[in-house]
């Protein structure tokens, strides 16, 4: 075995042995190119691409055309390293199973924070829930900057309606920042508050993610008045 094919089984021997928790951040990707680069040293790739983009993560979210503009990425191994936070997002999603019922406001709160987790801008989430708590639906309805997602309440109400909802749920995430609502978050969920209220269509909650953390407006009692809201129990 050549040193460059006994490095590759080093990097997949320690991932299959103790997982990415000990891994460098360029060592990470040099496991991921060792399967669209074959028969060449991807270690000075790694490097060159987080040089180029920063770090493990903006290297992950970069378009697939920017990513083969670095010497030795191909378009096999753009495709791969754009597929991760896709597959991130389909393997979070599909681990809760088909119409996954919410029994709590914890159980919301997990969904939110897996359902946004690889979002990098501010994006606006609408949870479609049925009588029974079950989801039917997850919509992300807007995407913003890393500061702001416009909210236009007709496009939310006219999803509700469409997915025919018989409750609903609203999160976004705050990248980068603190989970706490802004005044604007405050006075956005309110409005909506009142247009659904005036369909017949309880707010149940809406949750604010950043990272893993997440805030409650239910719980912290910033929700408008809602004479046909009824707690996920």
């Amino acid at each position: 075995m050549s040193y460059l094919e006994g490095h590759r089984q080093r990097l997949r021997d320690r991932f299959n042995g103790s997982g990415l928790g000990a891994f460098e951040e360029h060592e990470v990707l040099e496991l991921l190119l060792t399967y669209a680069v074959p028969r060449k040293d991807v270690k000075p790739i790694a490097h060159a691409l987080l040089e180029r983009f920063g770090s493990l993560s903006n290297t992950l979210d970069a378009k697939a055309a920017d990513l083969v503009t670095v010497d030795g990425v191909g378009e096999s191994a753009a495709t791969l390293l754009h597929a991760m936070p896709a597959l991130t997002r389909r393997y979070l999603r599909d681990r809760w199973g088909h119409r996954p019922r919410m029994n709590t406001q914890q159980d919301l709160a997990r969904f939110a924070v897996d359902e946004l987790a690889t979002a990098n801008n501010e994006v606006f989430l609408l949870i479609v829930l049925t009588h029974e708590n079950h989801v039917l639906r997850s919509i992300p309805l807007h995407e913003g900057t890393i500061t702001s997602a416009p909210v236009y309440p007709r496009l939310v109400v006219e999803a509700a309606l469409r997915h025919h909802a018989a409750k609903v749920v609203f999160a976004h995430n705050h990248p980068g920042g603190t989970a706490q609502p802004s005044s604007e978050d405050v006075e956005v969920t309110n409005t909506l508050c009142g247009v659904f209220n005036a369909l017949g269509i309880p707010v149940i909650d809406h949750i604010i993610v950043a990272g893993p953390r997440t805030f409650s407006m239910a719980e912290a009692g910033l929700l408008a008045r809602n004479d046909v809201a009824g707690a996920v129990q």
